[in-house]
């Protein structure tokens, strides 16, 4: 008997984003692009921030859950959806589903930060909480067992494509400004921002290259792009940059970026809480640490802007208030 074929999902084009940019619209909102003048002195170059952090649900993560949940038949909305989350990508989940009147179980890890956990549940979906290596598996015999449709954080085509917007619209922002953008930082986990904002600017922004941010210790694309196949991490790491310390690598964002990506760097906790400061003592900004990681990238010297046009993407801003004062305390000492 022959072997089968493998699997290949399908993968995204810059056309999905825009249909993805059309389904959502209404829902989200077109987040700003800012700049700081004495930054920009003080770094050599132009830094653009794309506060993604102020969309609604405090991260770009509302975007590809919008337009998977608008992509929902008749049927998958009767049965409605399961997610495994860190937290944004459920809050969007839970989000969406309240409004177009599907139901939604979210799948946690334990260590989730208790906001997220609170306004998942306040819009009305169920939380299930595992440990961090359990909640793919919890999640897929949920969806198993009760009929849901299971919606990946970014291992997802229209999650993918409607993170894609995120940079769409950095491109049509910089060029308002007449700014010519040399580089875009992205905050990146399970690679689905990344991989949208490298298909959406192949085409609307040729010149530009993408790098990503991992949080240190989970370096999971930049193990993958060595590798030149895709690495998972074993548990046991540690950083307060939840957000973007999954386990898992992707393999729709994988394919797009293994020939995509310019480079990929890994910020520390302490570099990403300087990044929460900058965003807040420059821009008035509240970040979560793993929403910080492209600016920390930025500030630390990481990702030179010396002479360049710079976009960092601030992803999300949903963060323990004590975590946040911390970051501030240690500025005013």
């Amino acid at each position: 008997m022959a072997e089968a074929a493998p699997h290949v999902k399908l993968l995204p084009t810059y056309a999905d984003i825009e249909v993805a940019n059309r389904r959502i619209a209404g829902i989200g909102i077109v987040t700003p692009l800012l700049e700081s003048p004495w930054l920009n002195r003080e770094l050599g170059g132009r830094l653009l921030i794309k506060a993604e952090n102020l969309q609604v649900t405090g991260s770009f993560k509302l975007r590809g859950a919008a337009n998977r949940m608008k992509a929902l038949t008749e049927d998958e909305h009767r049965r409605g959806v399961v997610a495994r989350s860190s937290g944004n990508h459920g809050l969007a989940i839970a989000y969406c589903a309240s409004l177009i009147g599907t139901s939604a179980t979210v799948v946690v890890p334990e260590t989730a930060p208790a906001a997220k956990v609170v306004r998942i549940r306040g819009y009305g979906a169920t939380v299930v909480q595992a440990p961090m290596q359990k909640i793919a598996e919890v999640a897929a015999e949920i969806a198993s067992r009760e009929g849901r449709v299971f919606v990946d954080p970014a291992d997802d085509f229209w999650v993918v494509a409607g993170q894609g917007t995120v940079g769409l619209e950095i491109a049509g922002q910089a060029e308002a400004l007449g700014a010519k953008i040399d580089d875009v930082v992205v905050p990146c986990s399970g690679g689905g921002l990344a991989g949208g904002c490298a298909l959406a600017l192949e085409q609307r922004s040729p010149g530009t290259r993408v790098h990503g941010v991992e949080a240190a210790g989970f370096e999971k694309m930049a193990n993958s792009l060595a590798a030149g196949r895709r690495i998972n991490l074993p548990p046991g790491g540690r950083s307060i940059c939840d957000a973007i310390a999954g386990l898992y690598m992707a393999e729709i964002p994988f394919d797009i970026l293994r020939n995509r990506l310019a480079g990929i760097f890994a910020a520390t906790d302490e570099e990403a809480l300087m990044a929460m400061r900058g965003a807040f003592s420059e821009f008035g900004l509240g970040v979560e640490p793993g929403g910080a990681v492209a600016l920390a990238a930025v500030l630390s010297g990481k990702m030179p802007i010396s002479g360049k046009t710079v976009v960092a993407v601030l992803s999300g801003r949903n963060v323990n208030p004590d975590l946040a004062r911390r970051a501030l305390e240690q500025e005013a000492a």
